[in-house]
């Protein structure tokens, strides 16, 4: 429970104390804040709660990230009440209130029009609290606070639900999911977050109008999937997201590698429950982690092949495929380009690691010295966790190899892939001519400096003389 606002005993706000005390933690800084933003609406004279996640969190036992409050002022008052309020949406009568350094929405009770394109209201019109719990989502976000009291009202049902640890659409599921598709992806994402079940109504209207996501823009889609694929139970919910049949609208690439089998060191099921557990081992869940995790095989489906005679399964050149389509879906869901580009590298070479151990210490380096080797080696790791059929005691082998060999680097101050010790210019002043034959040149330097053979530039400037002479292009 959250302490009230005045510390019992020395009579004194929780501002007033930290003027004396250092500065508030985050969360109760926020709370206070969030405190402060219901009393002046109070004074004015109006309703004011606490409302939705915020609330239910607090009686899961979760931390604060955020505070919205409800109340019967209509939007014109709210931005009379607070300097710097400003509307973020208007039309569905939200003000973004500035306090304390937070931000605060500050929306008025509302029941919703009709809605169009599976979205957004055509029109709002301003209700009591009681309409504006009956046009939430599910029933643990249609939970109201006191923000004196913490005392919650809960018209719909919702601290059942909490218990029963159940999502659960307020009124009719059908209803809910026909006027925004978006709600049924939330379903899946709060599922997985607070490890509920979805109710079974909830659960047959949303497989029933699945169908119906391909309505919502895909960065509202791309969003929530990411939700999804960065909680800690990010494996059952791409299952969910299968089950479902959202995968099938979204992620038809994905959905591809249900049934294909893999053989080899992969005793744990298809390509599709491989995936699954690679989510589950995946540490950290970062956007690039997780979505370069869900497509490291999405070329598998495509490129599979059994040999006839042997039944020998092969997936020859998955990694390349793989990466042009991740490229494509990632392009679908309008991911920044940085993001397109670092999943999409990290699925190119994911198949790289099974010769770290063989290269030589130039390749080696240079492997190591890519802009995402954290995020690559995150993705391995769980890789090599959900193979199944390799020993254990030989799953991580590879791993721990780049690791002790990137402390090997770190320890000696050594870069993986060092500054180079010249460049075209001094390739051309020791006589090679403009052209290919100067990045042959550069390559080869780079391969001596990597293997330890050129430590210095004046090294490479006596190798780079000689070099261009054995190639017949410096003096004689």
């Amino acid at each position: 429970m959250w302490r009230h606002h005045r510390a019992q005993g020395d009579g004194k706000t929780a501002r007033e104390r930290s003027d004396i005390r250092g500065p508030l933690p985050p969360q109760e800084a926020l709370r206070n804040a969030g405190l402060r933003v219901a009393e002046r609406l109070r004074s004015a004279g109006h309703e004011a709660w606490f409302v939705g996640g915020c609330v239910r969190d607090r009686l899961l036992g979760l931390p604060l990230k955020d505070i919205d409050v409800a109340t019967d002022a209509r939007p014109e008052q709210v931005v009379q009440l607070f300097r710097g309020a400003r509307k973020v949406g208007a039309k569905f009568a939200v003000i973004l209130v500035p306090e304390a350094g937070f931000h605060f929405e500050v929306a008025t009770f509302r029941k919703d029009g009709r809605y169009r394109n599976h979205r957004h209201p055509e029109k709002i019109d301003f209700g009591t609290r009681e309409d504006d719990a009956r046009r939430r989502d599910f029933t643990i976000n249609a939970l109201y606070e006191n923000p004196w009291t913490e005392e919650v009202d809960d018209p719909a049902g919702g601290k059942q639900d909490l218990r029963a640890r159940l999502v659960h659409c307020v009124g009719d599921p059908e209803r809910r999911f026909e006027e925004d598709a978006l709600r049924m992806l939330r379903a899946v994402r709060f599922a997985v977050r607070f490890d509920f079940e979805i109710e079974r109504n909830t659960w047959e209207a949303l497989r029933d109008r699945a169908h119906t996501i391909v309505y919502i823009s895909p960065e509202r889609q791309r969003d929530e999937l990411t939700g999804i694929l960065t909680a800690p139970g990010a494996g059952r919910g791409l299952r969910l997201l299968a089950r479902s049949r959202l995968l099938h609208w979204l992620l038809p690439e994905v959905e591809e590698m249900q049934a294909v089998e893999q053989g080899g060191w992969h005793t744990e099921g298809d390509v599709f429950e491989h995936t699954a557990l690679v989510l589950e081992h995946l540490e950290p869940r970062t956007t690039v982690t997780a979505w370069a995790a869900l497509l490291h095989d999405v070329g598998k489906p495509p490129t599979f092949h059994r040999d006839p005679q042997t039944g020998h399964i092969s997936f020859y050149d998955h990694q390349n495929i793989g990466a042009d389509m991740a490229q494509d879906i990632m392009r679908r869901l309008r991911f920044p380009n940085a993001e397109t580009e670092a999943v999409v590298r990290i699925v190119r070479r994911h198949m790289n690691f099974l010769n770290v151990e063989r290269m030589r210490t130039a390749t080696l380096r240079r492997f190591l010295a890519a802009p995402e080797i954290e995020e690559e080696l995150a993705v391995h790791r769980a890789d090599s966790l959900a193979s199944e059929g390799i020993p254990a005691e030989r799953r991580l082998a590879t791993y721990n190899f780049c690791r002790e060999k990137l402390e090997e680097f770190r320890a000696r101050q050594e870069d993986p892939l060092p500054p180079p010790l010249v460049d075209g210019h001094d390739v051309m002043k020791a006589g090679i001519p403009a052209g290919p034959a100067v990045g042959e040149a550069l390559a080869a330097v780079q391969e001596e400096q990597l293997e330890g053979r050129l430590a210095s530039r004046e090294e490479a400037l006596e190798w780079l003389r000689l070099y261009a002479r054995e190639k017949g292009e410096g003096p004689v």
